[in-house]
């Protein structure tokens, strides 16, 4: 591993800060940045926003003396841009401020940037660090480096099932809509917290028809989630909460319609390819990442196709004897624990 005991340190911190960006910075990633000196910590910052100010023009600009910075070491989980987007480019900072050595986490799959911030550096003189914690620095930009070397959001699968099994009870025609719950409150809690970290919600027709969600942040602080929904033959109408204009929609449907308010609507060919087209279609509009919460059919089709990077399951007390079958899924364990009287459990699709 890349980096000496003093590297990891300051490295560690990047990613401290980074994360701080976590549902505020997409489609850009998730950026920290320190400045030592003699080894303390003179400045530092993170990508608060996008569209805002970079993680390396923050820490530079929190440098209360910066004639240290000529002597100092400029640490970032992420290479540093080198072409103008919303912001000026970080690499023309660091030569302007004669910065003599850079530590980065890892490089940027950005094609824009990848390796050039890094060779513009070094062709100025800049002494140039790369790779110091290299993994946790691209496992904290999961869903950026999905987008790029995948062309496809990060893909979240999400269900709660009964201890038996089954995530919805059997319900009759003639049933109200509403959710049948299997965590507890502090469960809900964490999935609207799981909301605002991520760009989309997505769900199926018959989720709309038997929940009537709202697919929004209510029980955390947070931006509202695009709302995805499949919606085949347009059998949902207005008195669906997903349809109150409350926050931007898509719905993928084979049917020609107009769009209405904060509701677009997206044409596809409801094949075998169906997944991949409304994957490419949120890759297009720079969604990064997409949490898929129901129902049973959505979750399977992603699942066989092998569409998918995480999963997060709750198991609740309750016992249902019969109803809709849960999905089954393999993959990677990473986490286990238990959320009052659910268990959650974190799988990696590696």
């Amino acid at each position: 591993m890349k980096g000496n005991t003093e590297d990891k340190k300051y490295m560690h911190r990047c990613l401290e800060l980074a994360y701080q960006g976590l549902g505020r910075v997409a489609p850009n990633p998730m950026v920290g940045s320190v400045i030592v000196h003699d080894n303390t910590i003179i400045g530092e910052g993170f990508h608060q926003s996008f569209g805002e100010a970079h993680a390396e023009r923050n820490a530079i600009g929190s440098v209360k003396d910066p004639e240290l910075l000529r002597h100092a070491r400029l640490y970032v989980n992420l290479e540093p841009c080198s072409h103008i987007g919303k912001t000026p480019p970080c690499t023309s900072l660091i030569l302007e401020k004669r910065i003599p050595t850079v530590i980065i986490g890892t490089a940027d799959p950005n094609r824009q940037v990848s390796g050039n911030g890094k060779s513009l550096l070094e062709k100025n003189g800049v002494r140039v660090i790369m790779g110091v914690l290299e993994d946790k620095c691209k496992s904290l930009n999961k869903r950026f480096f999905t987008w790029h070397l995948k062309n496809r959001p990060y893909i979240i699968l999400k269900w709660a099932r009964s201890s038996d099994g089954f995530i919805d009870l059997e319900r009759p025609a003639d049933s109200p809509p509403g959710p049948n719950w299997i965590t507890s409150q502090h469960g809900l809690t964490l999935v609207h917290k799981w909301r605002s970290e991520e760009q989309a919600v997505m769900v199926g027709t018959n989720t709309v028809i038997k929940d009537n969600p709202l697919l929004n942040v209510r029980h955390w602080t947070g931006k509202d989630p695009l709302r995805v929904i499949i919606d085949r033959s347009l059998k949902l109408g207005p008195h669906h909460h997903v349809f109150d204009n409350s926050q931007p929609t898509v719905v993928f449907t084979e049917k020609k319609t107009e769009d209405k308010d904060k509701t677009k609507y997206a044409r596809i060919v409801f094949d075998d390819t169906a997944e991949l087209q409304m994957l490419d279609h949120l890759y297009r509009e720079n969604i990064l990442s997409v949490i898929i919460e129901g129902g049973a059919y959505t979750l399977n089709r992603f699942i066989e196709k092998g569409l998918w990077d995480e999963a997060r399951i709750f198991t609740g007390p309750a016992l249902f004897k019969a109803g809709v079958r849960s999905p089954e899924i393999t993959g990677k364990s990473i986490e286990s624990q238990m959320i009052d009287n659910s268990l959650l459990q974190v799988i990696y699709n590696f």
